[in-house]
């Protein structure tokens, strides 16, 4: 490097001119840089303020897809194994209305399997109704038999009463068979139904938590909950074993009755015990006026006439001896004829204690032993009766359940064969309505299966994977994802402007349909940072070139500003949490804080701050950058263009 005092030797060697043009040259260069610096903000772009309309709208992109489209999924049960595509229509095909009419198929599933399953399952329905068939006869010949048994026990108990009232009279028995309650038990006994008895059997033993008394066919059951149960052990005062001391009340079992609404049978009379022989104390009724007009009563008139008889002979025999006597006495008769007399009256004498012991022998004995018998044979009669009824309510109980059990089973077999039969019609897919085929994805909300195969002939699907998709391409909507600084603005019902990007010179209209509640999930997983919301817009009218899956851009418009002033928005500063512009004043810029309103993408409102007219720098003059105020804003190297007026959007429909 030369010294100084070099660097002065070589300024005095040089000739004038040079060190004049270098003087000129460096102080040209020093007017330069300072006339650069001192006019930079003169030279920023600027722009002036405007009023006048200002359209808020919310620009998304997305894709076209159908309101409404048929989703064909495989509705089989294939398990993890999933179904093979035997045939399928190809991508693209359009299904017209005569397609429709002749059930076109559109994919068949290969049901080689289903078919081996409905060749065993017909054996097993066949054989379940043969079951039933069975069960259904043999409840039939139930029906019968029970209705023969209890006619039969039905008639001996009308001939033991018979028997009974032939032998003491109607009216005596009568009232024995009322103290005994004899006759309200066999008025419920035969007025129950046994059939509608045994099916409530059934119900109420089908049900877990029903309480059912056990009641076993001997007829040893009690039922407590019974009108008549406390009434015939409320009679064991009057009744009398044979040893002839008092018997205490029968303690009868306690049985919790079914509650209603179970399906509880109707009350059953309680049965007559078996296992203790009571009986009246018949003696009372040994009465000629008490007893009716039966056999005993014949008996026992037959044996007082025959007691008046002897007595009759006796007093005559003892007339007539007495008479002999007097007459041997006087000598007008022998001996012999006394003799004779005296045979005859301890004869007559006889034959009164003989009546009077046959009597005291009929009323003691055989009148309360014949009496008893009868009695005891209709008791038995009225407890084969009751033992025949409930034999035959078991019986016909347990062939209710048997045919129960029989359709029951009958019924599962047959679903099972009509589900296997509908799950083979589901392996073939008709065409249901118009339109064209779209192969489903291959995808559940986003969500990509590795396992899964491209559909097409050969592939295996699985249950509820949609094989195909018609669209209705009268109704179409475009799907887009408005960010969450925006969904505070879009609501349903919004107008849009829609431009397809395969036809970008066609302008149409649509509506907001729908606004997502919460965001997408999709983009939840990919972008968790990013928030966007699924929204549906609606296109007017029916347009034959729009295809699903074509991408397009949405302009929705929020809201429109009729009067207002506005600049562009990078024209606006934040600093230190308030709004900045930068506006001319005269050749330096001025600062100053604004109100800002709504805002679109290109332009912000100025509420207040800035006047129409005034220019705002878009972007801040070295002065003010980094070399100055220390503030960093984008450059900018043209001001922004002042915006066209965009079409307006129609409420009407375009094209139809």
């Amino acid at each position: 490097m030369p010294q100084p005092n070099n660097i002065t030797t070589f300024v005095r060697h040089q000739p004038f001119w040079r060190i004049a043009l270098a003087v000129v040259v460096i102080a040209a260069a020093a007017l330069f840089w300072f006339k650069r610096g001192a006019g930079s903000a003169q030279d920023a772009p600027t722009f002036a303020a405007r009023r006048g309309p200002l359209e808020i709208i919310v620009t998304e992109g997305g894709s076209i897809q159908a309101l409404e489209a048929q989703e064909i999924k495989c509705e089989v049960r294939v398990g993890y194994q999933g179904a093979k595509i035997l045939r399928i229509v190809e991508e693209g095909y359009l299904v017209t209305e005569e397609d429709v009419k002749n059930g076109k198929v559109l994919v068949e599933l290969d049901s080689s399997e289903l078919q081996k399953q409905i060749v065993q399952q017909e054996i097993q329905y066949q054989s379940a109704l043969a079951t039933l068939t069975d069960a259904e006869q043999n409840y039939e010949i139930q029906l019968g038999q029970n209705d023969s048994d209890l006619k039969a026990a039905e008639q001996k108990v009308r001939f033991a009463r018979m028997d009974f009232d032939k032998f003491l009279g109607d009216k005596v028995t009568e009232q024995i068979v009322r103290e005994l309650g004899l006759d309200r038990y066999l008025a419920e006994a035969t007025t129950n139904d046994v059939t509608d008895t045994a099916n409530a059997e059934v119900a109420v033993h089908r049900s877990p938590s029903a309480a059912t008394p056990v009641m076993p066919v001997d007829g040893t059951a009690v039922l407590a909950n019974l009108p008549n149960a406390g009434e015939l052990v409320a009679l064991a005062g009057a009744v009398v074993p044979r040893d002839g001391t008092a018997l205490p009340p029968a303690d009868l079992p306690v049985v919790t009755p079914p509650q209603s609404g179970q399906g509880a049978p109707a009350p059953q009379p309680e049965p007559l015990r078996s296992t203790r022989t009571f009986r009246i104390d018949f003696t009372k009724y040994a009465d000629i006026d008490l007893l009716g007009d039966g056999e005993a009563m014949q008996r026992l008139r037959k044996l007082e006439d025959d007691l008046r008889v002897a007595e009759k002979e006796l007093q005559q025999a003892a007339t007539t001896l007495e008479g002999t006597k007097r007459l041997f006495e006087k000598g007008f008769v022998p001996r012999t004829e006394v003799t004779r007399d005296e045979i005859a009256y301890e004869s007559a004498r006889l034959k009164v204690q003989t009546a009077q012991t046959a009597q005291a022998l009929f009323l003691k004995y055989e009148f309360i032993k014949l009496a008893e018998e009868a009695l005891s044979k209709y008791v038995e009669a009225v407890r084969e009766l009751d033992k025949a009824r409930r034999v035959a309510v078991s019986k016909l109980a347990q062939a209710r359940a048997r045919l129960n059990s029989a359709r029951g089973q009958y019924e599962i077999q047959e679903r099972q064969l009509k589900d296997l039969q509908d799950q083979l019609e589901k392996c073939t897919m008709r065409a249901m309505k118009p339109g064209l085929v779209v192969y489903g994805a291959n995808r559940d909300d986003g969500v990509i299966y590795a396992s899964q195969e491209p559909i097409r002939e050969g592939a295996t699907v699985r249950e509820r994977q949609a094989i195909i998709t018609i669209p209705d391409m009268t109704r179409m909507a475009v799907s887009v994802k408005v960010h969450e600084s925006y969904i505070k603005k879009v609501k349903k019902g919004q107008k849009a402007r829609i431009t397809v990007d395969a036809f970008p010179d066609q302008m149409l209209t649509g509506e907001i349909i729908k606004v997502g509640v919460l965001p997408d999930s999709q983009n939840r997983w990919l972008n968790p940072d990013m928030k966007v919301y699924l929204t549906t817009v609606a296109i007017d009218g029916t347009h034959e070139w729009i295809k699903p899956g074509m991408s397009a851009k949405v302009e929705i418009l929020v809201n429109r500003l009729e009067d207002a002033i506005y600049v562009p928005v990078q024209a606006v500063v934040p600093e230190e949490g308030k709004h900045v512009c930068y506006v001319m004043n005269g050749l330096k810029p001025e600062r100053r804080e604004v109100q800002t309103g709504e805002f679109n993408d290109n332009f912000i409102e100025i509420k207040s701050g800035i006047r129409e007219g005034e220019r705002v720098l878009l972007r801040l003059p070295e002065t003010l950058g980094p070399g100055g105020s220390g503030l960093e804003m984008p450059a900018e190297e043209a001001p922004l263009p002042v915006p066209e007026p965009a079409p307006a959007i129609p409420t009407t429909t375009a094209r139809r």
